[in-house]
């Protein structure tokens, strides 16, 4: 197991190397969603939401949708439906425990991301949950976030990455299917590529 040689236990000594806050990047965090986070959220189709356990043990989940999905219900509260899945409900069991998350909206084809952060609730209104259909399937449960932080994230992250650049993209010839993942990491006695095509089919017929 690797054991690191210099770890730094006190926020003073990274800020000694990389300085103080810029006046802009202090002052940029609002407390609520404005006419900007709210377009931007519209149009997002993936959220990446974190959640952690009552005893600290940390969850992050990728939601995709179509855009206009992720609703603002009011400068306060966003709602983020949930889609059929693998029922391990993470982030709902940990919401439960600790009402306290955070959340990633990207937009596809923009640098930069949106981050709100805040207090969650499980809910399931029946207008909300209409309101979130898609192919006339309506969701059973709803993340529904108290905003008390959302803020524009600049898109380094997303250019070092090159995330929309697809001649910057590493082959993906050596990277394991998903179903090698699972065959392999579940000791499954099935064939790996046959597992793969029935994840294919079952994903297709049950994404929503």
């Amino acid at each position: 197991m690797y054991e690191p040689t210099n770890v730094v236990t006190s926020v003073e000594q990274i800020r000694e190397v990389l300085g103080e806050v810029l006046f802009s990047q202090d002052t940029k965090v609002i407390d609520h969603i404005d006419v900007h986070c709210r377009t931007w959220i519209e149009h997002s189709t993936f959220v990446v939401v974190s959640s952690s356990s009552k005893s600290g043990n940390v969850d992050v989940a990728p939601k995709g949708d179509p855009a206009g999905s992720y609703k603002v219900l009011d400068k306060h509260t966003v709602a983020i439906p949930d889609r059929p899945g693998n029922n391990r409900i993470d982030s709902f069991t940990n919401i439960i425990e600790n009402p306290q998350i955070g959340m990633m909206f990207i937009v596809p084809g923009r640098r930069e991301v949106v981050r709100v952060s805040g207090s969650a609730q499980v809910v399931s209104d029946p207008d909300l949950m209409s309101s979130m259909a898609v192919n006339g399937k309506t969701p059973k449960f709803a993340i529904l976030v108290r905003v008390e932080e959302a803020f524009f994230h600049c898109g380094k992250a997303i250019i070092r990455s090159g995330l929309w650049t697809p001649d910057k993209w590493a082959s993906i010839e050596n990277v394991p299917t998903y179903g090698q993942a699972l065959v392999d990491h579940g000791k499954l006695s099935v064939k790996a590529d046959e597992f793969q095509v029935g994840l294919e089919r079952h994903a297709r017929e049950t994404l929503y």
